[in-house]
């Protein structure tokens, strides 16, 4: 299932990661026994992190979102959820995960939003739902592709318009 949104600026883009959050929140449940894996793809200053930052604030977190560009993960305890924001873009090499101890960030309770996702091939989970940002100016494509069944039903909840 793929929806593929046109949104006119930053507001609308916030807009739509606070409508997923939602969708997230409904059906927490069915969710919090697998963890949940979102790609967000892009080119830089496409607004991947600026979708995570509309995404984990209406989680519920009061403060700051950083981009963690540097620190390649920054960590977010929303109960019932915990949320690592990994931006890979400049991971030398996927592997690297793996010495950073990739396997203590995934399980169950746990949602993963992982920034140039290609970088960490092999180590990262399968996604269930991507995000791909397409950037023109102030205006924004984006393109939600439900890879899981959980993906699924969090596309078949949210209520924005679509063009495909």
């Amino acid at each position: 299932m793929q929806k593929t949104i046109y949104l006119a600026d930053e507001t609308a883009l916030l807009g739509l990661a606070q409508q997923l959050a939602q969708s997230v929140s409904q059906h927490q449940a069915l969710l919090r026994d697998q963890g949940l894996t979102m790609y967000l793809l892009g080119e830089l200053g496409a607004g991947k992190t600026t979708f995570s930052r509309g995404f984990i604030q209406q989680l519920g977190h009061q403060g700051h979102v950083k981009s963690p560009t540097y620190t390649l993960v920054e960590t977010y305890e929303l109960p019932p959820w915990t949320v690592h924001h990994f931006d890979l873009y400049r991971l030398a090499d996927a592997e690297e995960l793996e010495f950073m101890g990739i396997r203590d960030y995934l399980g169950t309770d746990r949602i993963v939003l992982a920034e140039w996702p290609q970088r960490g091939e092999g180590y990262l989970p399968s996604p269930d739902l991507t995000i791909k940002i397409d950037y023109a100016d102030q205006a924004r494509s984006i393109t939600l592709n439900a890879r899981t069944e959980r993906g699924r039903v969090l596309l078949d909840t949210m209520e924005c318009e679509t063009s495909s």
